[in-house]
Parts: structure tokens; C-alpha cells; sequence
């Protein structure tokens, strides 16, 4: 179905061709359109275009409003008028906006619009390391990356995932080397292999590998052997690499499929992914002149980037020792995502604290010729996640908190609060553990989610699953509210009737639910998905404020105002529901 134009662009539309009219000679002019507490809209172009053509405000946004029609039948503006030095308040028709929020209804997109074949991104996220646990500094890249793969496609790009693990470099000849000699340490007790035992096995073997290394010199020199076998493909060496890497993915995608996020294994290309393509990159870079030999090293200089003594800080892509750094791992990423797939944005949700790099590889690659002004690499930095004395999250021991503890105890402390308000609703047992599951994880994500990525946020457990305040427990007790609706309301059913008078808080949840599409496209374009969060969460908000206000399956207006809110009510479910679903967020049907 063809998208559905928003109100707010069917306003600025007539104000625009009102405004061309009166002022012909001014050309295309924008009205500056933007919503206002003082009416539904308001239009301030007037004045820089009076200032441009040194004529009166007040008597242009006059001019304005006589060549738009008003109050009629049919008309998308009830009323405008001029205010201040000529600002134009402008009210929309009732009539109007249930005739658009009607179109949104018939559409299983909701009039959101598609734009076929806009493009391709490859997207850089949820980047675990091999043989090492996932923790709180993994739940961002994850969280930020997943829901804006939901929302590009949403909206038409094509889109490839990319989780460019770690699973290469030296501490894979002290592991690999440590299992030869000990050979049944990743032998496991049972046929299924749950995520806990992988990394329990892990675990165990990197501490006894480290020990090792760190206290007998003969094994630290049989481990930096090994590590020159690997490198050199040693087919005993790489199968038991294998191994490691398959042991982390067990548990990697039990952390994923917990986190309620969708990791295919064709989309992991780590970092031992390039490695056939790096020395070719080497050699591009140097042969063009945008690296040079400094030290025996093949280096990159920029300079804007100085080190503390003034001295030019380098992008190193091979070290003295013929080594490759991350650098040249990842030129040949984007070598890769831009020649082999097409890529015409390269989205990394990475980190802040390593912007520095991104912006050298990126100013590198561009000098290559491999990204250009069709294609180009945008890193979506992301902050730390806080503890609530708002220092970096740590365990009252003071190690990293492992992701999977954090996401069980927000299970735990979710699934308290479902069965508090569930049980006197006749929840099973079944459904108090399955909602307190989407619940809790729900709770996770949105609160990451609702914080602007380059921000740090606190991670509060107790606020993010309260039912009060911007938590997605708030938004998913609005939609189960909805549903509890529905379950009473017998025959009536839904219908919009565009013929009846609008109470305030009816207009305002119905001009906020036609905002839908124009701020999925702004989050889209700018790589914002806390802009959707705070739009839901206001949409929960104006919902309350229409069920306190405006009794539903009570309405004093009689059947057809029963369904009018109905309407609404079902057009607000559906919005949470998808909205959420972006966000990578569940919807309980009763909580």
C-alpha cells in the first residue's frame, strides 16, 4: 500500500504554496513548520522571508492566510491565526485527522513509507571476543546495532550484519598450545553442550593457560611457536583454533538468544575473516604513498593527530615484526564490505573511546580510494555503561559484570514485579516466567535504548523495571492495558468516524500517533533509536492521559464514539507493538 502523507506535511504543504502565491517572486520558501503548545502547529517562515524582501511580518503571514482554505468540510485546517510579529498558529480539522489515522489503519505498515532500493549498509555490531566472557561492555554494540538493523530494513535499506568477533592474535598459541598438552580440557560432560558449560570450559582453560605462560619460560616459547603456526595455517593448529572458536559461538548465541536477539552464523566474519586479504592491503596502501615505512613499520600519518610531545601519532597497519595491527584488519573489512558487498554506508556501533582509530582507518581508506562521497563510514560511539554511584560498572570486587548475570538478575527482578500485578489477574505460572522474561530484558534494552548512544547511562535495576516514569515495563503495561480493553469489549468493535468532535486528549494521541513514520525516517537518517524510544514512551504517556480522560466502552456519545476510541486504541496498540518490535522489545498481551 502507498505510504500516507503525515499531517504535518499536508499543512506545511498549503502553507507553502500559500506562501509562493502571495509572494511569487520569492520562489519555494519554507514555512518552518514545527508543533507548538499554542495550536497543533506553527509556521514561523514569515519572518526571515519578510526580513529577506524588507516587507512587514504580520502583513505577510496576512497575505498567508487569505489564500488558505479553512473550515470547510474536508479541509485539512480548522483555523490560523497570526500571532506575535507574524508567526501563523494553525489548528487542524478534526475531520482530518481521523481521515489520515483511517489510512494508517488500513496499512499493515501503518502508512509508514518504504523506499525501494535505498541503499546498502553493512552494519558492524555485537563484536563478542573468542574464548573470553561477554560482559556489561558487550550489551551496548549488541542493544544500539540489533534495533538499528530493525529499523533500516523498516524503512527500505537493505541490510548486512557483520559481528566481527575476536578471534585471532597471540593469546591463541598459549590456549591452542596449552590444550595439545592438556587435551581434554574442552571435552564435555554430556551430548548437549549448554552456553554456561562452554564458557565454564573457557574459563578454565584460559586461567590455566595464563599461569602456565606467565611461570615457564619453555611454554611461553612453545606458545609464541604456535602462534607462527597459526599464522602460517598449520592444519593441526587451525583445527584446534576451530575448536575455540566453536566453543565461544555455543556460547556466545546462548548469551544472544537470552539477550532475545536474532545471531546468524553466516554473518559472523571475525577478525581471521581478512586475513588472506592483508597483506594486499599492505602493499595497496604503501604502493599508493598513503603509507610509509617509519621505524621498519608501514604507518599512516595525519596531521591533525598528536601525540602529548607534539609528535605525529601513526595508524600502524604492519609492525616492525610483520605483524598486522587492527588497522590492517580493518581496511580490509572495508575493502571487503565495499567491493565484495556493495556497501554504500558502513555503520560500526562501536565504542567512543576508540572513535580515534575509526576516524584514522576511515581518513585512510578514504585516501585509498576505497570509501568516496557515494560510499562512506559513519561509527555510531556509544558510552559506558554506569553503576548507580555513576562510576564504570563494576562488582562490588571490583571485576567486569558478566552480561549473562546482569540479564538474569533483570529476569529476576522483572518476573517479581509481573507476578505482584499478575497473580490478581489469574496469570499462570507459565505466563508470570514468560512475561517476566520479555519483561525484564525488555527493561535492559530500553534502557539503553532511550539514552542517546553517545551518552553514558546508570544501569538501575530497580528504575528500569519500575511501572512509573520512561521504562519500557510503562509502555508494555499501556499495550497490555489496550488488550485488556479489547477483552471486555464484547461486540464493539473498532471503526473510525471522522464526522464527530474530537475531546483534547483524543486529538492530541491521534496527532502524536500520525508522527509515527516521519520519526522512524529521522532516527533512520540519523542513527538515533532513542528518538523512537522517546516517541513511544510519549505515545504510552498521551494514551494514559486518553484513558483517564476519555471513558471508552462507557463513552457518553454512544456506539459510534465507543468505536471511535476503540480506534484509537487499536491504532495505539498497533504503534507500541511495532515501534517496540524495532526497538527489539516484546509486548505481553496481559501483564
Amino acid at each position: 500500500m502507498a505510504s500516507v502523507t503525515s499531517l504535518a506535511a499536508s499543512v506545511n504543504q498549503r502553507v507553502a504554496d500559500a506562501l509562493s502565491a502571495a509572494l511569487p517572486e520569492a520562489g519555494a520558501a519554507d514555512p518552518l513548520l514545527r508543533r507548538s503548545d499554542r495550536a497543533d502547529f506553527q509556521a514561523n517562515g514569515m519572518l526571515a522571508l519578510a526580513k529577506k524582501l524588507k516587507g512587514n511580518p504580520r502583513e505577510l503571514a496576512a497575505q498567508v492566510v487569505a489564500g488558505i482554505p479553512t473550515g470547510d468540510s474536508g479541509a485539512v485546517i480548522k483555523e490560523i491565526e497570526v500571532s506575535g510579529p507574524g508567526f501563523l498558529n494553525i489548528t487542524v480539522a478534526d475531520e482530518a485527522i481521523i481521515k489520515t489515522l483511517a489510512e494508517r489503519a488500513a496499512d499493515d505498515r501503518l502508512g509508514v513509507p518504504y523506499a525501494d532500493g535505498a541503499g546498502t549498509t553493512v552494519i558492524d555490531y555485537a563484536q563478542p571476543n573468542v574464548a573470553k566472557e561477554m560482559h556489561v561492555g558487550h550489551l551496548r554494540s549488541a542493544v544500539i546495532g540489533a534495533a538499528m538493523v530493525e529499523i533500516l530494513e523498516f524503512t527500505g535499506e537493505k541490510v548486512i550484519r557483520r559481528h566481527h568477533i575476536g578471534d585471532w592474535g597471540t593469546q591463541f598459541g598459549m590456549l591452542i598450545q596449552y590444550l595439545i598438552e592438556h587435551p581434554h580440557e574442552l571435552d564435555h560432560k554430556s551430548g548437549e553442550v549448554s552456553g554456561e558449560e562452554a564458557m565454564s570450559n573457557l574459563n578454565r582453560l584460559y586461567k590455566a593457560s595464563r599461569a602456565h605462560f606467565d611461570s615457564d619460560e619453555e611454554f611461553k616459547e612453545r606458545a609464541r611457536r604456535r602462534v607462527v603456526d597459526l599464522q602460517a595455517g598449520d592444519e593441526e593448529t587451525l583445527a584446534l583454533w576451530r575448536r575455540f572458536v566453536d566453543e565461544s559461538k555455543i556460547y556466545f548465541y546462548s548469551v544472544f538468544n537470552k539477550l532475545d536477539m536474532d545471531i546468524q552464523d553466516p554473518d559472523v566474519v571475525g577478525e581471521s575473516g581478512y586475513n588472506e586479504m592483508l597483506e594486499e592491503t599492505c602493499r595497496l596502501l604503501e604502493e599508493s604513498g598513503v603509507a610509509v615505512r617509519s621505524e621498519g613499520a608501514l604507518c599512516v600519518f595525519f596531521d591533525d593527530v598528536k601525540g602529548p610531545d607534539g609528535n605525529p601519532v601513526p595508524l600502524i597497519v604492519k609492525k616492525s615484526n610483520g605483524g598486522y595491527g587492527y588497522a590492517a584488519t580493518d581496511l580490509s573489512a572495508i575493502r571487503d564490505r565495499v567491493q565484495n558487498l556493495s556497501a554504500d554506508t558502513l555503520l560500526y556501533v562501536v565504542d567512543a573511546r576508540q572513535s580515534l582509530h575509526f576516524k584514522m582507518v576511515f581518513e585512510t581508506a578514504r585516501r585509498a580510494g576505497w570509501l568516496n562521497d557515494k560510499t562512506h563510514a559513519v561509527q555510531l560511539a556509544f558510552g559506558t555503561v554506569l553503576g548507580k554511584d555513576g562510576k564504570p560498572f563494576k562488582t562490588r570486587e571490583g571485576e567486569t559484570v558478566r552480561l549473562v548475570d546482569l540479564l538474569d538478575e533483570a529476569i529476576d527482578r522483572a518476573t517479581a514485579v509481573v507476578r505482584e500485578k499478575g497473580e490478581p489477574i489469574g496469570l499462570t505460572e507459565e505466563e508470570i516466567t514468560g512475561n517476566g522474561a520479555q519483561v525484564g530484558i525488555g527493561a535492559v534494552k530500553y534502557a539503553d535504548l532511550s539514552t542517546s548512544a553517545g551518552r553514558d547511562y546508570k544501569f538501575d535495576l530497580d528504575q528500569m523495571v519500575s511501572l512509573n516514569g520512561d521504562t519500557s515495563v510503562y509502555l508494555q503495561y499501556a499495550y497490555a492495558r489496550i488488550q485488556s480493553i479489547f477483552r471486555k469489549a464484547g461486540d464493539a468493535a473498532p471503526a473510525a468516524h471522522p464526522e464527530l468532535s474530537l475531546a483534547p486528549a483524543e486529538r492530541a494521541l491521534g496527532l502524536h500517533l500520525d508522527q509515527f513514520g516521519e520519526v522512524l525516517a529521522e532516527a533512520a537518517a540519523s542513527y538515533e533509536p532513542h528518538k523512537v524510544a522517546a516517541y513511544l514512551y510519549g505515545l504510552a504517556s498521551l494514551f494514559t492521559t486518553f484513558y483517564d480522560q476519555c471513558p471508552v466502552l462507557k463513552a457518553e456519545g454512544g456506539p459510534d464514539q465507543v468505536a471511535g476510541r476503540l480506534f484509537l486504541c487499536d491504532l495505539t496498540a498497533r504503534t507500541l507493538h511495532q515501534g517496540m518490535a524495532l526497538l527489539g522489545i516484546r509486548t505481553p498481551e496481559r501483564l
